[in-house]
């Protein structure tokens, strides 16, 4: 399992899963090169956005992205789910389904699950907080993954390395947003840890992070707008 705070271990941290739906087990992972950066988006998607945002695209729209697409003060949703202001996601998940509310927490208490309760991004500079200590680093891009799951659909995590700060700061961040080229991100799923092949094989955690501006009330109803 993915590791959960940075100061018992380095393995690995959170895509996994769309917001309002939980991951699958991976089934397959193919490397992308830098040269996706050069990647031409002017030509026509055979998938909307809708279809992308659950993992079914064409690699040919695939681009590099640049840590400016999760620039800001970001929070956990840990704490929200703990405190029970994300209750009514849950309730919204088990009107459609087999599984109840109670069920869907089990499954979004160990995705959800995080001591980082803050992370802060500022240029090319990744400022983590864990139970009230900061420290952080700085990354650069080190391209991308495909991952294919065992439904059909796939995502892209999108893979930054340290390259000087902290110790406690993790060699290796991943991003998952469900976006798929150049955006700026309205939330994300983060994995970090010091082994970049082992984080690919994580998809039951998955720290979600949030604007820190917005309140738990305003993430609840994007959750269940999604």
């Amino acid at each position: 399992m993915m590791q959960l705070s940075f100061s018992t271990h380095i393995a690995a941290t959170a895509l996994g899963a769309l917001v309002l739906c939980a991951p699958l087990a991976r089934a397959e992972t193919k490397t992308h090169s830098h040269d996706h950066a050069a990647h031409d988006h002017a030509h026509s998607h055979d998938h909307s956005a809708d279809d992308i945002y659950h993992g079914h695209f064409d690699d040919s729209q695939i681009a590099a992205r640049t840590l400016a697409d999760w620039q800001g003060d970001w929070q956990s949703v840990y704490p929200l789910l703990q405190n029970g202001t994300l209750d009514p996601v849950m309730q919204h998940k088990a009107e459609s389904g087999d599984k109840s509310a109670a069920d869907h927490r089990v499954t979004y208490e160990t995705g959800y699950k995080t001591d980082v309760d803050r992370i802060v991004i500022d240029g090319d500079t990744v400022t983590f907080t864990e139970n009230d200590v900061t420290f952080g680093g700085t990354y650069a891009d080190d391209g991308y993954e495909v991952l294919t799951y065992k439904a059909g659909n796939r995502g892209v995590r999108y893979i930054f390395e340290k390259v000087a700060g902290d110790a406690q700061a993790p060699a290796f961040i991943q991003f998952s947003d469900h976006a798929i080229a150049p955006q700026t991100a309205g939330h994300y799923h983060l994995y970090w840890g010091d082994d970049r092949a082992a984080l690919l094989d994580e998809v039951t955690n998955w720290p979600t992070y949030y604007p820190s501006d917005k309140t738990g009330d305003q993430i609840a109803a994007d959750m269940m707008a999604h």
